[in-house]
């Protein structure tokens, strides 16, 4: 995908066809947006009754889909999202589109579900995206994460967080609407995506495909709070080389298992330089993830009487747009040359220089508090739940999050919004979603199609 993604960034569809520098994005968004209000109040009456059994049912059956990424589970379900849509939602173009696999990936072709549902004309469209296959079960579930369990509570599965909750509350919230016979005067769009797992295979697969709108919703899960922004991720990949001795003469080594005990603490407390303001402070975060030490850098494990030359740590930096990789690295530089001065002898090398993020996520995403879409789901969030929606980076762990947003905003022109129900109890064990969140995310969506479509009267 990096190669295909990165012959498009060349190529940019804002401000002309030129890919425009962070800044001066962000002032075309706030500069060249009209104040907008919003008043979904009105319409309270289409979501004080829907169908709550029907849309649990809905999003279990799609939690027994065995989805993980790069499966034919994951061909399945888009399939089966297609056909239920052509029957759910009357007057809804839908498709199970079709698109080449990685070269090296087990399916040779996969698939995105996709339906259009035209409006009368006149109104603003709008395009939901979310993806559908799932991250691998892990040890410690203690309900079957495929059976799309509902008690009081939650709905219980792998993958309903992330992302499938997010999902089946935009197919349920369009299904309502038709049922109600709302005439909505623009366009809508839903996406349901594959691969996104593997680096947003599916999202640019539908850009490819031509499908826009005016404004997007990705439905990550943020248990509901409207991220206005979120974080560039670059690799951390670095090794310590020191000296062995026998533990007889530790004293003498350079020990590198003890050079990073010294160092991680300070990884993990690391912010970066070049912060635009503290909310995208806020987004500033290294995580640590794998850490090996032994002897060379085949790394072997036999000789534990000997002091450990060679350690190899991996994990993850992330960062807020407006930086960059570059200043990333720099910072992390500047550990490596003090933990050489803590130990003398010592070679920190930082191996993830050159591991640039592709040129359109590396733009990272971001819309302004004041955008249209942003006001609109704010709205919509208040008449359902009585309350101003948290809205911004700072607000949520969501903020740390890579999406396909930055795709759908800087390949596909359109200014969007990262909202969706779960989060709390993401990618984990017994993973589940409150099911009032999903409920309301429903509502909140219904009336986010209305505030931007319009609708005839």
């Amino acid at each position: 995908m990096s190669n295909d993604i990165t012959r498009r960034s060349m190529m940019g569809t804002i401000a002309g066809g030129a890919m425009l520098p962070y800044a001066t994005a962000i002032a075309a968004q706030v500069d060249g947006t009209p104040p907008v209000t919003f008043n979904s109040a009105k319409h309270k009456r289409l979501v004080d009754k829907i169908d709550q059994k029907g849309a649990l049912a809905f999003l279990s059956k799609t939690v027994q889909h065995k989805s993980f990424t790069d499966t034919e589970g994951e061909n399945d379900l888009a399939k089966f999202i297609a056909e239920s849509m052509k029957a759910d939602i009357p007057g809804i173009e839908a498709i199970a589109q079709p698109y080449e696999g990685r070269p090296n990936g087990k399916l040779k072709t996969r698939y995105n579900a996709i339906g259009v549902l035209k409006g009368t004309g006149g109104g603003k469209s709008i395009m939901f995206n979310g993806h559908i296959d799932t991250n691998p079960v892990t040890e410690g579930w203690t309900v079957d994460p495929f059976a799309g369990l509902v008690d009081k509570d939650f709905i219980y599965g792998i993958g309903v967080s992330n992302m499938k909750a997010g999902c089946a509350a935009y197919y349920w919230a369009l299904k309502e609407l038709v049922k109600a016979g709302v005439k909505l005067k623009g366009d809508v769009t839903l996406t349901f995506v594959s691969a996104e797992l593997a680096g947003g295979l599916g999202t640019m697969a539908v850009l490819d495909g031509g499908y826009r709108a005016d404004y997007f919703i990705n439905p990550e899960p943020t248990d509901l709070i409207a991220l206005t922004m979120h974080a560039i991720g670059s690799s951390l990949d670095i090794e310590l080389i020191g000296s062995t001795r026998h533990m007889s003469k530790r004293e003498e080594a350079v020990d590198t298992i003890m050079a990073a005990c010294d160092l991680i603490p300070k990884l993990n407390a690391m912010t970066f330089r070049g912060a635009l303001s503290a909310e995208h402070a806020s987004i500033n975060r290294v995580h640590v993830g794998v850490v090996h030490g032994a002897l060379g850098r085949q790394l072997d494990e036999w000789r534990p009487p000997q002091v450990a030359d060679y350690v190899k740590i991996k994990g993850s930096a992330r960062y807020a747009p407006g930086q960059t990789h570059e200043g990333a690295m720099a910072d992390i530089q500047l550990q490596l040359d003090a933990l050489e001065k803590r130990f003398p002898g010592l070679k920190a090398n930082n191996l993830a220089v050159d591991r640039k993020p592709d040129p359109i996520r590396q733009k990272g995403y971001f819309v302004s508090r004041d955008a249209p879409i942003v006001k609109a789901v704010n709205d919509a969030y208040m008449t359902v739940r009585r309350a101003p929606q948290p809205t911004g980076p700072e607000t949520t762990n969501a903020r740390y999050y890579g999406t396909d947003s930055p795709m759908l905003q800087n390949i596909g022109g359109m200014q969007g919004l990262v909202c969706g129900p779960g989060g709390r109890y993401n990618t984990m064990p017994d993973e589940r979603v409150d099911i009032v969140d999903y409920i309301d995310m429903i509502k909140v969506f219904m009336l986010t199609i209305v505030n931007i479509c319009g609708v005839e009267s």
